[in-house]
């Protein structure tokens, strides 16, 4: 049963907050005949619409599965409470935004997770779609569940709910995917959904958790963790996109009918980033470094803003102020759009990369709002344990250019919890943000300045020298925050022009059991759904008081808790839950290079020093690819001046 289940939602959309969000027929969406396609995918970013829609990844994976034949993508997002509510009670099932048809008749459910807090929305959506939450319980006919994203490098806590993950880029590992499926119902589904799994398990690009035996010590460390089947690979690999030049996706971004996050079309000027920060999950896991041209960036500008209509262009990367081109990147559109006002952004500046020429060009057409910098670390000390080689000088310098030009709003960027951090440390953050203030008021003249100071709280992730450190408590985490407001809030000349936004300690705690934890965290992750928990990532949903007494309950047979995933460090004999999923970096490099943390030495980027063997470029048969291509991004199409017999071009 396939049919459009649009009829019983429509009765529904006048009782429920922002309805449009349900409707679909975005700008550039896509629907395929149903019939005419042999393979079907619902994609889902498993967060509220306005979250969802701008995601990069699902917009990617959409398209480059709708382009081929006999292939549809259809997307799915997370309803809200009052909207789940409702279809229980009217028995109507979750559904995609393309055609509105059931998720349970497709052959892919594909999640793509990009945090661990998305979880409960997952089990949400299966529940809805009458899918059984639990792989082994589901049959023939029910949808394979996908994980993809960042969170899948260590799937281990979703293993009982998902039949399958792919770790790395997903562009190419989808078609892959889908041949394989296509020629399985060809075949009439021999050896029904176990055989469809093997076939994927067997190939060594996809890892199928059913298919893994994980066996634990006394003390509940892992003992090790082993295939159960014949075929099956030891260790699965992620994937990599060489060459983005030939993937320049999305060619035609969706644009919202309601109000998302990201008004904005977006670009990715480069993915991985080698600037190896110690605590950065997405630069550790996306080696090595692959620049897009900037001829490829124009074209892909150039189309995307045909096809939407957007005023703003987003230029994506982790770090995108260090593409080699950067600066003929930024003039070469601010020049082409000068007369449409195209306003440029980047996601946050590098300190000792920004310059005043590529700010200008960025605002040039647009609109100059505040800039982002991201110290990440209070004092020079810990800025060397996380390897973001940063001074204050650099800093000072930097926004006294800023400030000295005009800008009258910078934003800071800091992470509380660090490894080995002190209070000492964190109330650095104050006097930093005073010494911009200072500096601000004298070379603008004006008092008239904000600084804002945001901070995190720093949860060790997966694949990264951090892998094995402790996390700081919940109270603790906001002892140290509230010192830091109290010392701020107390500085009479300055404190009113510092802007202070922190997140309390909780909700990174449950990042943190979720983001390293194993199999037995399913269990923890099922008991808060089934109290209420859902958009966790939310802070007005989200109940920190319900993950630890479902936790409570759910771990206590296991004899661990809490403190036993977050709070305690591990030791280099550890078989950690992720170990059998090869991200290409050397486990004993990832080993060394948290040594160094602790003795604080710094390492340089591998872009323009030697290699460090981190094992990434020959483990995954890669290497670093960049510029430059000493090429200019040239007018598309020559303006005739007005009045000009035959023009020239400019």
């Amino acid at each position: 049963m396939s049919e459009s289940v649009f009829p019983q939602l429509e009765a529904l959309l006048p009782h429920v907050q922002k309805p449009i969000q349900y409707v679909g027929g975005e700008l550039n969406s896509t629907v395929k005949p149903w019939d005419s396609c042999d393979v079907r995918w619902a994609l889902m970013y498993p967060d509220a619409y306005e979250v969802g829609l701008p995601n990069q990844g699902v917009q990617i994976l959409y398209e480059v599965l709708n382009e081929r034949d006999g292939v549809l993508a259809e997307r799915t997002y997370s309803v809200w409470p009052d909207m789940e509510a409702l279809m229980r009670e009217h028995g109507v099932p979750q559904f995609t935004v393309d055609s509105h048809r059931p998720l349970g008749a497709f052959d892919v459910f594909g999640l793509s997770f990009s945090t661990e807090l998305g979880y409960t929305n997952m089990l949400t959506a299966l529940d809805l779609a009458g899918i059984p939450l639990e792989a082994k319980d589901r049959g023939l006919d029910d949808p394979i569940v996908l994980a993809g994203g960042h969170a899948a490098f260590n799937p281990e806590p979703i293993a009982a709910f998902v039949d399958a993950a792919i770790i790395g880029d997903g562009e190419q590992a989808v078609l892959d995917m889908t041949e394989i499926i296509r020629t399985w119902k060809a075949e009439g589904r021999p050896g029904g959904r176990d055989e469809v799994l093997l076939r994927l398990a067997k190939t060594g690009a996809v890892y199928i958790p059913r298919f893994y035996d994980v066996e634990y010590l006394p003390d509940g460390r892992i003992a090790r963790v082993v295939p159960n089947r014949s075929g099956v690979p030891w260790r699965v690999s992620k994937h990599t996109v060489m060459d983005l030049d030939e993937w320049p996706y999305p060619k035609q971004p969706l644009v919202p009918l309601a109000e998302t996050v990201h008004e904005r079309m977006s670009v990715e000027i480069f993915r991985g980033c080698t600037r190896g920060c110690r605590f950065c999950q997405a630069g550790m896991i996306t080696r090595p470094v692959r620049e897009r041209s900037i001829t490829g960036i124009g074209e892909m500008v150039e189309k995307g803003l045909k096809a939407t209509g957007f005023e703003e262009v987003g230029l994506l990367s982790l770090s995108s102020a260090d593409h080699s081109e950067i600066g003929d990147i930024a003039k070469g559109l601010a020049d082409r759009y000068e007369e449409d006002k195209i306003g440029l952004s980047l996601p946050s500046t590098r300190v000792d990369a920004f310059n005043i020429d590529l700010a200008n060009e960025l605002t040039r057409n647009g609109r100059r709002s505040g800039l982002t910098f991201a110290p990440e670390g209070g004092s020079e000390r810990i800025r060397k344990v996380i390897n973001k080689m940063v001074s204050e000088d650099d800093l000072i310098r930097t926004v006294s250019t800023a400030y000295g030009n005009g800008w009258r709003q910078v934003k800071l960027y800091f992470m509380c919890g660090l490894p080995t951090e002190t209070d000492e440390d964190v109330l650095q953050i104050a006097d930093m943000a005073t010494r911009v203030i200072a500096k601000g008021r004298e070379v603008s003249g004006s008092n008239d300045i904000r600084c804002t100071v945001s901070i995190g709280g720093f949860v060790p992730k997966p694949h990264t020298p951090f892998q094995w450190a402790p996390q700081l408590s919940a109270e603790e985490t906001d002892a140290r925050l509230e010192k830091l407001r109290d010392k701020i809030r107390g500085d009479k000349k300055y404190g009113r022009s510092i802007g202070f936004r922190y997140h309390d300690g909780k909700p990174g705690i449950v990042e943190g059991l979720l983001s390293r934890g194993d199999r037995r965290i399913g269990d923890v992750i099922r008991a808060v759904y089934e109290d209420g928990g859902r958009f966790d990532g939310w802070r007005e949903h989200f109940s920190y008081d319900r993950w630890m007494n479902c936790a409570e309950k759910a771990l206590a047979p296991h004899g661990v808790d809490v403190d036993w995933y977050t709070t305690r460090e591990r030791t280099y004999e550890e078989v950690l839950p992720w170990d059998h999923l090869d991200s290409g970096l050397d486990k004993d490099w990832l080993w060394e290079d948290w040594q160094d943390a602790l003795d604080e030495t710094e390492v340089d980027d591998c872009r323009w020093t030697p290699c460090f063997d981190c094992g990434v470029c020959p483990a995954m048969d890669t290497s670093i690819q960049i510029g430059p291509t000493g090429k200019k991004l040239l007018p598309l199409s020559v303006k005739q001046p007005a009045g000009a017999p035959g023009g020239h071009s400019h």
